[in-house]
């Protein structure tokens, strides 16, 4: 774990909202690159419906946007289903060399 030393304070502008975090200092890059990514997301989805949807809907589903992106990525990258395919096929080749013995 990073002491204080290693961790920096940044402003971020959310939206409406100024943000102040202390962050490791090698997350910063990521960070702001996560707060451009609200940013952006918010952004398209008020200029599509502010005028039919309030503001606190609008984030909402920005949030739910990002939230369904993250899950995607998390699925695409979920090493289960190979591990049980590697398990499956080395049990078989196990057998299928038992029955040469």
């Amino acid at each position: 774990m990073a002491d204080n030393n290693d961790k920096i304070n940044i402003r971020l502008e959310l939206h409406d909202t100024e943000l102040f975090v202390t962050i490791p200092r090698d997350e910063e890059e990521l960070t702001r690159a996560a707060g451009k990514l609200i940013n952006e997301t918010v952004n398209w989805y008020y200029d599509r419906f502010h005028l039919e949807r309030g503001e606190k809907e609008i984030l909402y589903m920005a949030l739910l946007n990002i939230a369904l992106r993250l899950e995607r990525s998390m699925q695409l990258h979920d090493e289960e289903p190979y591990v049980d395919m590697m398990q499956k096929l080395t049990s078989e080749i196990e057998t299928a060399l038992k029955k040469k013995k």
